[in-house]
């Protein structure tokens, strides 16, 4: 029992980002509709290359803020030094805002030379201009976020999260639509320009809580407690900066692939005289614009796992309980899979099914949704370990393992977007072998680490094999509706419900769900009833 409340309290508060998660990308998903809709593929290649851009930076000045924080908050929680912990909190707010500041003015001074030179398209300048504020928002906001993850209370980031997305969405299709009349440049950074608002509202949620909860948090810090000593600021700062920057090397990287993307994607299609200006745009903005925003959607619940687990395993090796560690590491690597193989191989199924359901009015790029889907498990993959090794303090190997993902991302780039036949598919090819060598990598390393044996069977094989028998399942259901019916969003909202009912049934039968894994859940006591109920276990 006290096995299962310690693994529950971690998958719940993993649950609960990743529902966030969730929620946030299923809006993303109805504000890019009429947004690609408004905007087109063309739209779609100003606005994502400005976006990729802004990613960057972003990366730069503050992302590796909140599991940094997290982690160090959390170890000094389990060591009961609640005066540290808040300390480490208002240092970070500090460097955050000068951080945050120096950025969105780099950002700001530097649109111009950068769209021309570095996105290639010219009117991204726009889009980059309006995104330089919300460098030094979503900052300051990463601190708030990542001191109560460290308390391992996933809640306020969760709910601020949703709030935020929501007002990114109306503002963004509002704008864009207000200035599609002017041109696509200016829409698609009135796109971007919901962003900002969007930050902002979270930053608002954010800083709400905070004051919320500042009396009990003061009242903490002002117990008495000899057994340790006030840190100084210069110290928590280089604690700080020494976990932050390999985390922030690692995530960069990933992002540099982006600005990869961006920069070959154009200027090798460009090359190869096969296509022209505008038909390169098009092809970038299908990539970016659909094949990429579909993919990092299952993504979300292993990108929440890993966020969860920073904290919690770090928690855990502060005072030394190995058992815990590896009990959170396997059980954050099952569920990852649990949720990505599945979801990879029902996208590269209906691939053609779900663009057409989604952009019905430009469903172009389906090829790339089938062949890169196989992405999703390894993305999923690299970054749920990439969070136990920044959990258990090595914050550096994941840096390295995601800088030679990318640099046989660079080589695959070259050689084929090139290829006429090819041409941007290259790119989803040279991102599949990306993820897979930082995946394999990163695993290699966690075990090498931790001397911990990796249940393949259980963690990969299972979800594989009932994976399979979801895909035929779900092609089948598909033409059958669909021969029937005749309407594509009928047809493919059926397959996808009936195809996760089937592989819920066949992991069950197969034993790669367990009742003590169904427990760990949130209303995990309900689930397991009603499935007895049903007899599925």
């Amino acid at each position: 029992m006290e096995e299962r409340k310690k693994g529950g309290s971690f998958i719940k508060q993993a649950a609960i980002l990743a529902a966030a998660s969730m929620i946030v990308r299923f809006i993303g998903f109805l504000y890019r509709v009429p947004m690609t809709a408004i905007i087109g593929d063309t739209g779609n290649a100003i606005y994502s290359a400005g976006y990729q851009v802004y990613n960057f930076l972003l990366i730069l000045s503050s992302a590796g803020l909140p599991a940094a924080i997290g982690k160090m908050v959390s170890e000094r929680l389990a060591l009961k030094q609640y005066t540290n912990a808040h300390k480490v909190f208002k240092v970070s707010m500090l460097f955050a805002a000068a951080m945050g500041f120096l950025f969105m003015l780099l950002l700001a001074i530097l649109a111009k030379p950068v769209a021309v030179n570095i996105c290639k398209i010219p009117d991204a300048y726009y889009t980059l201009l309006s995104l330089a504020p919300t460098i030094f928002i979503v900052g300051i906001m990463s601190v708030f976020r990542g001191y109560f993850q460290g308390m391992n209370n996933m809640v306020p980031t969760a709910f601020s999260q949703i709030v935020e997305q929501i007002f990114n969405a109306v503002f963004s299709v509002l704008l864009a639509y207000i200035l599609i009349d002017k041109s696509i440049a200016l829409s698609a950074a009135g796109g971007t320009a919901g962003t900002g608002i969007g930050a902002l509202a979270g930053l608002i949620v954010m800083l709400f809580v905070y004051i919320v909860n500042y009396g009990p948090i003061k009242k903490r810090t002002r117990r008495k407690n000899n057994k340790y000593k006030i840190e100084s600021s210069k110290r928590i700062l280089r604690i700080l900066l020494s976990t932050a920057i390999p985390i922030i090397l690692g995530t960069a990287i990933y992002s540099i692939t982006n600005l990869v993307d961006m920069s070959m994607v154009m200027s090798r299609l460009l090359k190869s005289g096969a296509f022209t200006n505008q038909e390169a745009e098009v092809l970038f903005g299908q990539l970016q614009g659909k094949y990429v925003v579909l993919t990092t959607l299952p993504v979300a619940i292993s990108t929440s796992i890993a966020t969860a687990s920073v904290p919690n395993i770090a928690a855990s090796m502060a005072v030394k309980d190995k058992k815990a560690v590896e009990r959170k590491i396997n059980m954050a690597i099952k569920i990852s899979m649990i949720i990505s193989v599945p979801a990879a191989i029902g996208m590269a199924v209906l691939a053609d099914q779900i663009l057409l359901m989604l952009f019905p009015t430009v469903p172009e790029g389906g090829s790339l949704l089938r062949i890169g889907s196989i992405s999703i498990i390894f993305l999923a993959l690299s970054q749920i370990v990439t969070g136990t090794l920044q959990g258990i303090g090595c914050v550096k190997i994941p840096a390295l393992n995601a800088f030679l993902g990318a640099i046989v991302k660079i080589i695959f780039n070259y050689i084929l977007i090139v290829i006429p036949v090819i041409n941007v598919k290259g790119a989803v090819i040279s991102t599949i072998a990306c993820y897979l060598v930082a995946s394999l990598l990163n695993l290699y390393s966690l075990k090498c680490i931790t001397r911990m044996r990796l249940r393949l069977m259980d963690l990969l094989f299972k979800p594989l094999f009932a994976s399979l028998i979801m895909g035929v399942i779900c092609f089948l259901s598909y033409k059958g509706i669909f021969i029937v019916l005749k309407n594509n969003i009928v047809a493919t909202i059926f397959s996808v419900l009936l195809s996760m009912f089937v592989y819920f049934f066949v992991m069950l039968f197969i034993k790669g769900i367990l009742k003590e894994d169904i427990y760990m859940l949130p209303a995990g006591g309900k689930i397991v009833y009603l499935c007895e109920k049903l007899y599925l276990l």
